[in-house]
């Protein structure tokens, strides 16, 4: 018989060519869906350095604390120690937190006030040191000078860029070859090489850190990006801690408290709730119990929007989210940017042999604005 070329069960000559039977589609079972760079959206401007810099003001503090372990007679000391002194001005009322009791500031050095106790008929309560104080305001005197002018000092923060890339090849061989699935290999291998470095950016805006020395990176050091969860730090709650709910499996009263304190600190609007899987479900059993009407034909158990008294929050699920963490964002206030014109992109590049070659390329950075403004819950129980 002939040679033909072509391969059958049989080299019977009557038999019927056998084809293969594939399905002209590729399942792709990786994850790499990227659900928090896509509600964050893209940013209205680019980076333009590799260190990225931003400016954030706070108006002059209106608390402070006691900070005076030698309090003798705590409902009768007329002065006291505090952690800042600079704050406060005389003819201030202030009032402990937690406190009926007024005060009246009557004179101020350094971190020592004297104050009148029982101001405005109120009785004097016990104080005692580390209490919060609440500066109420100032009262001035009728026809006074001006008093001594007070700032704030801009503050600048930064992040710096990192760099994402990946290579793709293929041989020439690959490119004249017919494919199931697809029509160009090599736009297919871009495709593939892109999905994994948008995954691991999102991986890296949530969890990345700077290095320990060098930040700015060098021949030797490799510049790396700040993600959103090393920025926190005012409103960073672990379960168990002091003043925090107890118990470690997430509930409502945990995601309101954090909620109420960076309302507290901040003026900042939490419109996003961040969460892995795990804790996805114990927000789900929030609505757990709570009933449904008699019309009802499906049962759902999922949220979706968690609207509290200090706000309206998506819920947004990501993988790359720790499993014992949650995060508390004010989207307004986040942004990942580029670095100008470095945006992820295909660099072909010159191929020394019989394949074709290229790296895509994207360089970009973390912008979080004030910190204050977002939350953390680290420690919650994973099982």
């Amino acid at each position: 018989m002939a040679f033909t070329g072509k391969a059958t069960y049989s080299a019977g000559a009557t038999l019927p060519e056998i084809a293969e039977d594939v399905a002209d589609l590729i399942g792709i079972v990786s994850p790499y869906e990227t659900p928090l760079l896509d509600v964050l959206g893209d940013p209205l401007r680019a980076a333009t350095s590799t260190r990225h810099e931003w400016l954030e003001d706070a108006l002059l503090p209106n608390k402070d604390a006691i900070s005076d372990a030698s309090i003798s007679s705590p409902t009768g000391d007329t002065a006291f120690d505090v952690a800042n002194g600079s704050r406060f001005r005389t003819g201030d009322q202030i009032q402990v937190e937690g406190s009926d009791e007024l005060m009246l500031v009557t004179a101020i050095d350094g971190d020592t006030l004297t104050v009148v106790r029982g101001y405005a008929g109120t009785t004097p309560a016990a104080i005692a040191d580390a209490q919060v104080i609440n500066i109420l305001g100032n009262a001035a005197l009728e026809g006074a000078d001006r008093p001594t002018a007070r700032f704030t000092h801009r503050a600048r923060r930064s992040n710096f860029t990192q760099i994402f890339t990946a290579a793709v090849e293929v041989s020439g061989t690959d490119v004249a070859a017919r494919q199931l699935g697809l029509s160009d290999e090599m736009d297919y291998q871009k495709q593939e090489r892109l999905r994994e470095l948008l995954r691991d950016l999102e991986n890296t805006v949530i969890n990345g850190g700077l290095p320990g020395a060098t930040p700015q990176g060098s021949a030797s050091v490799r510049r790396t990006m700040n993600g959103i969860i090393r920025h926190l730090a005012t409103n960073v709650f672990a379960t168990g801690a002091a003043g925090f709910p107890e118990g470690t499996a997430l509930d409502e009263e945990m995601i309101n408290y954090v909620l109420r304190r960076i309302w507290e600190n901040s003026n900042g609007q939490v419109d996003l709730i961040v969460t892995g899987g795990f804790q996805k479900r114990k927000i789900n059993a929030f609505v757990t119990g709570r009933g449904y009407a008699p019309g009802d034909t499906t049962y759902r158990d999922r949220v979706t929007l968690y609207e509290s008294d200090f706000g309206v929050c998506r819920i947004v699920t990501t993988r790359w989210m720790p499993q014992d963490a949650v995060l508390l964002l004010d989207s307004s206030r986040v942004g990942v940017l580029p670095m100008a014109g470095r945006s992820f992109h295909f660099k072909p590049l010159a191929s020394s042999g019989d394949y074709e070659c290229g790296e895509l390329i994207g360089e970009y950075t973390v912008e979080l604005k004030n910190e204050a403004a977002h939350g953390l819950i680290r420690g919650l129980s994973t099982s």
